[in-house]
């Protein structure tokens, strides 16, 4: 017997769901949501678990994939609902028709297990999720080892987060603490800390990335703090040659790791 589809936003299941876009909403449960299905298989490779699954039929295009997402989230409750029912529930415009409720990301910085050398990203005081999330696809992309949220303003289970990682907030190891934290940790863990900062002489291509290595970018605004710089073996600047004196934090971060790749590759 097929399942009756869902109709209507109003549905308790369905409410509940939407209300996770509210981080205290995801804090007391425990749980965030996946919008998307190459952002929900991605999480399924990375081990999550769903504990529910919405899916639009009228929205999906490839049946194959929605039964092999059924078959690889085998404990998951399984809803299906009309197109105008899943729009209102969806965290994104033009959705593709799957959603998945899963667990929390609540990683300490004592649950990272790195390499004898790792490239770490610290992001401090991070306020878009958007930013965060593309820091996350560039960090996947060069090989970093895991990011650290220090101090951040948005959290790790943010939708945006989610969906602006690619899902892959769900395979790079991350984590959140306090900024003091976080240097208390680099520095038990002989981590030299790099600070990226437009007001220093030293260009990032002048300091040796290979090694131990923590790579700290700040907000456009206010930067880095000055507890941060002061512990940083090293501040460096991007060379800017227009009339900003700034780039976006997300694109400061995938030029610094990506130097560091190249380094760390030649060596």
């Amino acid at each position: 017997m097929a399942q009756a589809l869902l109709t209507s936003p109003a549905n308790p299941r369905l409410k509940a769901i939407a209300a996770l876009r509210r981080r205290r909403v995801r804090d007391q449960q425990g749980v965030t949501m996946v919008d998307g299905i190459d952002e929900l298989e991605l999480a399924l490779a990375a081990g999550v678990r769903p504990k529910t699954l919405v899916l639009c039929p009228d929205l999906i295009q490839d049946a194959d994939r929605e039964r092999a997402l059924v078959e690889r989230a085998p404990e998951a409750t399984v809803l299906r609902t009309s197109r105008s029912a899943f729009e209102k529930v969806a965290y994104r415009e033009g959705p593709d028709g799957v959603l998945a409720v899963v667990p929390a990301i609540a990683r300490t910085l004592q649950d990272l297990i790195l390499p004898v050398d790792p490239l770490l990203l610290v992001a401090e005081g991070i306020e878009k999720p958007g930013n965060l999330g593309a820091m996350l696809r560039t960090a996947d992309a060069a090989g970093v080892d895991a990011v650290v949220a220090a101090d951040p303003v948005t959290d790790w289970g943010n939708p945006n987060v989610v969906r602006s990682s690619k899902g892959t907030v769900f395979s790079v190891p991350v984590a959140t603490d306090t900024t003091e934290a976080t240097l208390q940790w680099l520095q038990e863990g002989g981590v030299r800390l790099l600070a990226a900062t437009p007001d220093s002489d030293l260009s990032h291509t002048e300091i040796d990335l290979t090694g131990p290595v923590a790579i700290a970018v700040g907000t456009e605004k206010e930067g880095l703090t000055d507890r941060l710089m002061d512990a940083a073996e090293h501040r460096v600047r991007i060379p800017m040659h227009g009339q900003v004196n700034s780039l976006n934090v997300a694109t400061s971060a995938a030029i610094l790791l990506y130097e560091a790749e190249r380094q760390r590759n030649s060596a």
